[in-house]
């Protein structure tokens, strides 16, 4: 099975000087985003099955398992290794309950097919990247380090941020930064990036972001560091996030069990729109914005809308961790396939 795919969002609360303390023991800080809102609406019970696909340093997973034991079972995916083995220690004391893979998220209906665990009675999806890999200063994601240009949260796989700022041409650089980074600069970036490879390449975080300051106009105090949008659009095209994302939220639901969840937290507006279009496809609404009689639409509900709109952070949460504060969260319940359902939704506010 291939293993190029997004790693989950993990969170830890850092401050400057605690980068150190926080790596050799990542977990002892990690603080998953939106844990309440995420069991609540995952209606997490003793002896039932759920999956977390994206499992990464294993908070929510910690807190599925406290719920379902004792005869619970949980299935956990990582494509990130390192994140896999602190998971793994992390929920030791739940040793027989759960199964780890190294794998990408993307492959849940291939690896439940070939595991025979299902149906499943939950399914997690957090579409972020960790602080745990954000931080660290050799996965070259940060454009606050001086680490060489790679952004893999996969590190097995080949293709790196360096590779794609040295090799693509001009307007497929801009292409990326515009379309996943949302970046209003993004031939202009690309323009000085090409002007600069030309003299040597660019292999350092730190050496793609000065050039990008350079290159943005200055209009006053920026909210966020030039280099935010462009670094966010390689990442995103390294680690193909946002590639077959509908088709798995699709295939994905059949594996559930009939009243069984499907959670998904996303990070940025490109993941959002794909899960709200996936999700509200399933419920068998048109996703295809035609007019009616133009519409080719199934409408044929699968699921049942659990959030009408998604589910943010509290004040709270944001202010005991600010990475937190772009999570936005969306729940669908598969429906029984063997007649109709009520469509009505019940609306979860944070």
């Amino acid at each position: 099975m291939a293993h190029a795919c997004k790693a989950s969002e993990t969170r830890f609360a850092w401050q400057p000087g605690m980068m150190l303390d926080s790596l050799n023991n990542p977990a002892a800080d990690h603080t998953p985003v939106l844990l309440r809102e995420t069991i609540e609406l995952l209606q997490c019970v003793p002896g039932g099955r759920y999956v977390d696909a994206t499992l990464g340093l294993g908070g929510h997973a910690d807190a599925i398992l406290e719920r379902i034991q004792p005869e619970g079972f949980l299935l956990g995916l990582d494509r990130d290794e390192e994140s896999l083995a602190i998971a793994r220690a992390r929920l030791a004391q739940y040793a027989g309950m759960f199964r780890l893979l190294h794998e990408n998220f993307k492959n849940l209906p291939l690896v439940l097919n070939n595991t025979g665990i299902t149906p499943v009675d939950g399914i997690l999806v957090d579409l972020g990247i960790s602080s745990f890999q954000l931080l660290s200063p050799e996965r070259g994601f940060s454009f606050q380090s001086d680490s060489m240009l790679d952004m893999r949260m996969d590190k097995s796989q080949r293709l790196t941020a360096a590779d794609l700022i040295n090799s693509l041409a001009e307007a497929q650089l801009a292409d990326i930064i515009r379309r996943y980074g949302e970046e209003r600069h993004a031939r202009r970036i690309a323009r000085a990036i090409s002007a600069a490879r030309r003299k040597d390449a660019i292999t350092r975080c730190s050496q793609l972001a000065e050039l990008i300051r350079r290159a943005v106009p200055a209009r006053g105090a920026p909210s966020i560091h030039p280099a935010t949008r462009t670094f966010q659009a390689l990442r995103i095209a390294v680690n193909q996030e946002l590639d077959g994302l509908d088709e798995f939220i699709a295939g994905s639901l059949s594996f559930l069990r009939p009243g069984g969840r499907f959670v998904i937290i996303s990070f940025h507006s490109l993941e959002d729109r794909i899960v709200k279009r996936a999700f509200r496809a399933l419920a068998g609404q048109c996703v295809c914005e035609r007019p009616p009689d133009l519409c080719k639409c199934s409408r044929r509900p699968l699921a049942r809308l659990v959030t009408h709109r998604p589910v943010r952070p509290g004040e709270t949460e944001v202010e005991q961790n600010p990475r937190s504060r772009s999570a936005r969260l969306r729940c669908a319940e598969r429906l029984d396939a063997c007649g109709p359902a009520s469509q009505e939704s019940e609306t979860v506010e944070s």
